[in-house]
């Protein structure tokens, strides 16, 4: 990715919806240019999806939290494949550090997030978990 295509997807982060004339007019090259680029980084996979934002009192029943998970051993991969099947992980991130990888959890109500919480401390290779509730987010 060169300078264009890093301004182009800060642009498309702050408002997936932008038209292609409007990103055009903004990075001032043509909207084939952009329409090109768009292509090319959704081919590579570098774009791998347009989403949404929603105002922050959309969802304010949702429980939000990130868990900092700790793996015995070499079990990280067998640990992320079972995070993956469930539907309340939203994004895992391995690190360095104290944690080996922290997940994105948002559950509808403290019932399934109790619930969720205990099923994950099932998972095999996880030695240990900190959990801490996302009262509120500033988006940039």
């Amino acid at each position: 990715m060169d300078e264009t295509d890093r301004k182009l997807v800060s642009l498309l982060r702050a408002n997936s919806r932008e038209s292609i004339s409007s990103l055009a007019a903004q990075l001032k090259v043509s909207r084939g240019t952009v329409q090109n680029r768009i292509d090319r980084m959704l081919a590579h996979g570098d774009i791998q999806a347009f989403t949404i934002a929603t105002r922050p009192d959309v969802e304010d029943q949702r429980i939000r939290a990130i868990m900092a998970i700790n793996i015995e051993g070499e079990r990280s991969a067998a640990v992320i494949k079972a995070l993956r099947g469930f539907k309340q992980v939203e994004a895992i991130h391995s690190t360095n550090g104290r944690w080996d990888l922290i997940a994105e959890l948002a559950c509808e109500n403290l019932g399934e997030f109790a619930r969720t919480l205990d099923d994950i401390r099932l998972i095999e290779g996880i030695a240990q978990t900190e959990t801490n509730i996302l009262l509120a987010t500033q988006r940039f």
